[in-house]
């Protein structure tokens, strides 16, 4: 599926462009605010071409895409066009607001105004690590090359109300114009140099009206600008709605400003810088008191941070603790968490037998060391569950030594191999000790604790040929008794028929990684030879796609099934293929459910080769295929799960 009909299909199944309230975007996932979460359809999203995993977290829908996130959030942007901006617009101006958790209100508020900023925080972090390691190296010392290539490192945190005023302003749905100016006012130089001067002067304040103004530096603060825009969304609304209509461009922006700048010194300012300050003396603190504690959590909670994206809470507190201090006890735990999947995907790589999971760990676990996790979390650690665990204890193990040798970072970056040149600690060496400690451990952990595929075998066919006999009498079995085999709940094990006649292959050849490394489920391909589907067991239709290219069944004793016919064969928008069901619909084995024709769809220039996953796998013992080649029958035996 290309990156335009993946956005088409994502921004159908969260409920239209009219239900969305907000969208940003991280490195790997979509993160979709909406007005009414209960239409995102999350099942179908999970289900979808192209999606990791989709979950409701933090009070977002966030659907997990991958490397190539930035071009489907593009292609959503520009489905929706100006229309979402508007449709937000619209949705302020009303006043409805959804009630949510105020925790997940919080994280989604954080998210909201960082998540913009970070191309530019991860940017300058990168230039910073390049102008430490030239500094280490005593390459161009004192040269004009080196003041620039420090100032791009800083312009981030100099600067940084004036990005944080930007994203603000579009997460609270305000006027970012004056949030900039908002901005500006913390950062005059009436203001920054009178402070800098408080030494030489002893003047501290600034007389206005009465009330004294605080002089203090703004120019690394994050809380105080984020304040003034906060309660300035409120504000500007209910000036406009005082003044006349005709009146409203010359009056609202003056008068707005006028009560802001003031209220920001003498109020936001001040009680933002010292929040900011004890809360990053607090987490010092912490860390200089029970540090290898507080970084062992840190470390072995980090991946399970990111998958509920609770990661943005901690968020402002690093920038301000390298805005303000010049580095971050917090993100060196990050480092060995991040370092530690892709150990843990390394062990996935030696330990499966599966050459299209052994490609993905492979990959994803270089993506890791680069700190880029989603990859190796979804699609190849957590799918095993133990890996993902075995690299949670490594993270806490190498997170509490980092904080047992005071590791820093000095920038904001990925936390991986490329940023090593931010770190600091008692001797650096130990932070390569770390960093090696990380991948290995986490490898080593997996290799012990073992992956299922391996004690059993490939996990798209545990067995090669057919079953034994006698334990199942699986070849050319009949739709009616197996439905009896299917439904019979003193039977050990249960069977699925084959819903078509073709050519059985193994899933991994199927050219779509969400089903190659099971990402949907385990189970079995076919290249049909003749153009009908049939329900493979008594049950209902649990899902139908408009384009009937795919079907989601429910047998009546809990078994899911996915017949995915095709590859991308969604683009073709339902031609070539015609549905004799609907969704809701209650189906017995044997019916015909769907006819299509696989001339057309190879003239077309699609694959055929249909792809059938047991899609709630994790509910049986294992899932294996009746024979891993050759030719089938619909109605033989296909697939044998195990409680």
């Amino acid at each position: 599926m290309n990156n335009k009909d993946l956005a088409k299909n994502v921004l159908e199944l969260v409920g239209g462009e009219q239900n969305i309230s907000g969208l940003t975007h991280c490195a790997t996932r979509l993160r979709f605010v909406l007005k009414d979460d209960g239409k995102a359809n999350l099942k179908e999203l999970n289900q979808l071409e192209g999606v990791l995993k989709a979950q409701n977290s933090g009070g977002q829908v966030q659907i997990i895409i991958g490397a190539k996130v930035d071009a489907v959030y593009s292609e959503v942007k520009n489905l929706t066009a100006d229309r979402l901006e508007n449709s937000e617009e619209s949705a302020a101006s009303s006043g409805s607001k959804k009630k949510r958790n105020p925790f997940n209100a919080v994280l989604e508020t954080i998210a909201g105004i960082f998540t913009p900023i970070l191309p530019a925080l991860v940017g300058c972090g990168m230039i910073k690590c390049f102008a430490t390691v030239m500094a280490a190296l005593g390459w161009l010392e004192g040269s004009g090359f080196m003041v620039i290539i420090n100032m791009i490192g800083d312009l981030i945190f100099y600067f940084l109300p004036f990005f944080l005023a930007v994203s603000a302003a579009h997460k609270f749905k305000t006027n970012p114009y004056l949030a900039v100016a908002l901005a500006a006012g913390l950062m005059h130089p009436t203001i920054l140099n009178a402070a800098a001067k408080i030494a030489e002067t002893g003047v501290s304040t600034v007389d206005f009206l009465g009330m004294p103004i605080l002089l203090m530096k703004y120019s690394s603060s994050v809380i105080p600008i984020i304040l003034a825009v906060w309660i300035m969304s409120y504000l500007y609304p209910l000036v406009n709605r005082v003044i006349p209509k005709f009146l409203q461009v010359l009056l609202t922006p003056m008068i707005v400003l006028f009560i802001m700048v003031p209220l920001e010194l003498i109020v936001f300012g001040p009680v933002g810088s010292h929040i900011g300050d004890w809360l990053t003396n607090g987490i010092n603190s912490l860390f200089s008191t029970a540090g290898v504690l507080a970084g062992a959590i840190l470390g072995f909670f980090k991946p399970i941070m990111v998958m509920f994206g609770m990661h943005y809470a901690i968020m402002p507190i690093q920038i301000q603790q390298v805005a303000t201090l010049g580095a971050t006890v917090l993100i060196p735990t990050a480092l060995a968490a991040n370092l530690a999947q892709a150990g843990a995907a390394f062990g996935v790589f030696v330990l499966t037998k599966n050459k299209t999971m052994k490609s993905a760990a492979g990959s994803s676990g270089i993506t890791a060391l680069f700190g880029i996790t989603e990859p190796a979390i979804y699609g190849v650690t957590l799918k095993y569950k133990r890996p993902f665990f075995a690299a949670c204890l490594a993270g806490g193990i190498v997170g509490g030594f980092y904080s047992l040798v005071h590791t820093t970072a000095n920038a904001i970056a990925l936390p991986g191999v490329l940023a090593l040149g931010t770190y600091t600690a008692d001797r650096y060496i130990y932070v390569i000790i770390g960093c090696i400690a990380s991948v290995v451990l986490a490898f080593v952990f997996t290799l012990i604790a073992g992956i299922k595929e391996d004690t059993d075998g490939s996990p798209s066919q545990k067995t090669s040929g057919t079953v034994n006999t006698d334990q199942s009498n699986t070849v050319g079995i009949t739709a009616q008794s197996e439905k009896s085999i299917l439904n019979d709940t003193s039977s050990s094990d249960m069977l699925i028929v084959s819903p078509m006649t073709g050519e059985i292959k193994p899933i991994s050849e199927v050219e779509d990684q969400a089903f190659a490394q099971e990402l949907m489920g385990k189970g079995i391909a076919i290249v049909p030879t003749e153009g009908k589907v049939y329900a493979p067991f008594d049950g209902v239709v649990e899902a139908l796609y408009r384009t009937k290219h795919a079907i989601g069944l429910k047998a009546n004793n809990g078994v899911e099934i996915l017949i995915h016919i095709g590859v991308d064969t969604v683009s073709l928008k339902g031609k070539y293929f015609n549905a004799h069901i609907k969704q809701g619909e209650t189906i017995q084995a044997g019916d015909l459910l769907v006819e299509f024709d696989p001339d057309g769809i190879r003239s077309a220039g699609y694959n055929t080769i249909t792809s059938i996953v047991v899609t709630n796998m994790q509910q049986y013992g294992d899932v294996l295929t009746t024979a891993s080649s050759g030719p089938i029958r619909e109605s033989e035996a296909l697939i044998k799960l195990i409680p």
